[in-house]
């Protein structure tokens, strides 16, 4: 980049600069520069060594993400969605209309391809009526090209990297994923999970890694957000979030919006609040839209899976039918919950509660003392009971996250992550690595003795790594599945009983990365086995920043017309 050079004339008087004040002073009496100029000099060349510094280390040559892979932490060409249905908001990948090279794709009748179709997160909705909605190009990001000069990569950054698959390190292309495995390494995936076996530990077992408190949030999907209600929800569907006590009548949770929650907490025991994963399937909608009727004897709760609405775009040639259940073939247990309380009592507890396998694991709040308890249902788990206090404490409102991801449970009241007086990570085996009924029912919120009211309520998962390799096919295990659901040959229930893993072993110096994206990523599974690494010497550096995802071509909310507006909601750093 050159300086671009000033226009016009100054109409301030020229100063003599000190090289002027120098190359004119008298030869005989010698030059000694005052100490205003020596630290001028001085200031400038630190001002200039600076900037130089900065831009080298945050040059991005306009990086732009070209595809999904990473999606949805960064987003590749995609369409900016609202479902006509519920109003949730949504991205759908558009990279499915043009090449590699960003060369418009052509249909058949030798037209620009569109993405023409997407389904929606929350009610699942298929909407065919997209090809005018505008695609959008992928992100734009600040690459700390030198921060790896100062430090060892770290596991979990977001790295960008020339490709290094063809087994030539000349190459021109860049690729984003995360890292995962670091030098001398073994990388096991296995159950959605990253193992690690570190060549210099004693014993040489595989231990699961875990997403670090900071970078987890922004790695979690969405399941289900209940403010975005669909209007089947009026015509007899099940409610996703349903009082339940198996001792007592219904009614102990009151509902008047679908929104919030409120009990007055006089019912004895723990009143159950409890998410039940109902999803409607294309058929349902279609016969919905075509008769306005739900027939709720076909309604049945499934287990939650890495089904992803960003990978459901279909383009003009393709069939507006989904199969059924291609796409989110793999169960997920690890799981995270949402909510917003408010505590109108000075005394009870609220349990929040999280299954998995048929483990429940809980925490239990005494709002009279804001202390906090964790628990593993189990024999097996009797002594681990980690304690902290909180601030919820007394009346007051709060908003609560508590996630049980990578064998380890996190608690966050109002933003901030609570420190507990032991380790909240658990590395026993616990053998609930399959689904079971209760998978099907698997969040819960809980009063006992306390009047409060719930809203905000929120169900995420954690992000799924796909065991699959380049050996035997050189694709992503959802494709193998894609097919073999078009031909009848699978139910969902069987691929969870496969429970595949694959290992990659690392040399010194070398590096394993995947896309958060895993059903459709190319990353280091799929390079083939001389070539899935990345050689420290093609890395470019650390994604830091998005500095300008798409622009708006309106003001959002007052929908006042404004081309380019910044899209300042989607800036930030990378998680």
């Amino acid at each position: 980049m050159t300086a671009r050079k000033s226009r016009g004339k100054s109409h301030v008087p020229a100063v003599p600069s000190s090289r002027q004040e120098k190359a004119h002073a008298p030869a005989a009496h010698g030059y000694i520069p005052s100490p205003a100029a020596i630290r001028e000099t001085i200031e400038s060349v630190a001002i200039a060594f600076v900037l130089a510094f900065l831009f080298r280390t945050f040059e991005t040559e306009a990086f732009v993400i070209p595809t999904g892979s990473m999606a949805p932490t960064l987003m590749g060409r995609h369409k900016d969605l609202e479902c006509p249905q519920c109003g949730c908001p949504y991205q759908l990948s558009a990279s499915n209309e043009v090449h590699p090279d960003g060369a418009p794709r052509r249909n058949r009748q030798g037209g620009p391809v569109h993405v023409t179709a997407g389904t929606c997160p929350m009610c699942r909705y298929t909407d065919t009526n997209l090809s005018k909605d505008p695609s959008y190009n992928g992100d734009r990001i600040l690459v700390g090209k030198l921060i790896y000069q100062f430090h060892e990569p770290r596991r979990w950054d977001v790295i960008v990297f020339k490709f290094p698959g063809d087994g030539h390190t000349d190459s021109q292309t860049n690729f984003i994923k995360r890292l995962i495995g670091l030098p001398g390494e073994t990388v096991r995936i296995r159950n959605g999970d990253i193992w690690i076996r570190r060549g210099d530990e004693a014993g040489n077992d595989f231990h699961i890694e875990r997403k670090p408190a900071d970078k987890l949030p922004a790695m979690l999907q969405p399941v289900f957000d209940n403010r975005y209600m669909p209007p089947i929800a009026n015509l007899g569907w099940p409610e996703r979030w349903r009082p339940q006590r198996p001792d007592a009548a219904q009614g102990v949770w009151s509902c008047d919006d679908y929104v919030t929650f409120q009990t007055d907490g006089t019912a004895a025991g723990e009143n159950w609040l409890r998410y039940e994963h109902r999803v409607p399937s294309f058929q349902q909608w279609k016969s919905f839209l075509k008769n306005g009727e739900i027939v709720a004897e076909e309604v049945e709760p499934r287990w939650i899976t890495d089904f992803m609405a960003y990978d459901t775009s279909q383009v003009d040639d393709d069939n507006p039918e989904p199969p059924p259940d291609s796409l989110g073939r793999h169960w997920v247990g690890d799981l995270a919950l949402c909510c917003t309380v408010d505590v109108r009592g000075e005394t009870g507890e609220l349990i929040f509660d999280l299954c998995k396998g048929g483990r429940r694991f809980r925490c239990r709040i005494d709002v009279s003392t804001g202390r906090a308890t964790l628990s593993v249902s189990g024999d097996d788990m009797m002594q681990f009971r980690p304690t902290a206090t909180t601030a919820v404490r007394d009346p007051g409102r709060h908003d609560i996250r508590f996630s049980n991801c990578d064998n380890q449970m996190l608690l966050w009241v109002d933003g901030r992550l609570v420190s507990f007086d032991s380790t909240t990570a658990y590395d026993e085996e616990l053998g609930n690595t399959q689904p079971d009924e209760s998978d099907m029912k698997p969040v819960g919120v809980a009063s006992v003795g306390v009047p409060v009211e719930i809203g905000g309520l929120q169900v995420l998962r954690d992000i799924y790594y796909i065991a699959v390799d380049g050996g035997a096919f050189n694709q992503t295990h959802h494709d193998v599945l894609y097919r073999l659901d078009r031909d009848g040959n699978f139910r969902v229930r069987e691929p969870f009983g496969l429970q595949p893993y694959v290992e990659f072993s690392l040399e010194t110096d070398q590096f394993f990365v995947l896309g958060d994206n895993s059903a459709y990523s190319k990353d280091g599974r799929l390079w083939g086995a001389d070539n899935n690494f990345v050689p420290r010497e093609l890395l470019i550096g650390k994604a830091l920043f998005i500095y300008w995802p798409h622009s708006w071509d309106r003001i959002p909310c007052v929908n006042v017309p404004f081309p380019f507006f910044p899209n300042f909601k989607d800036m930030g750093l990378v998680r």
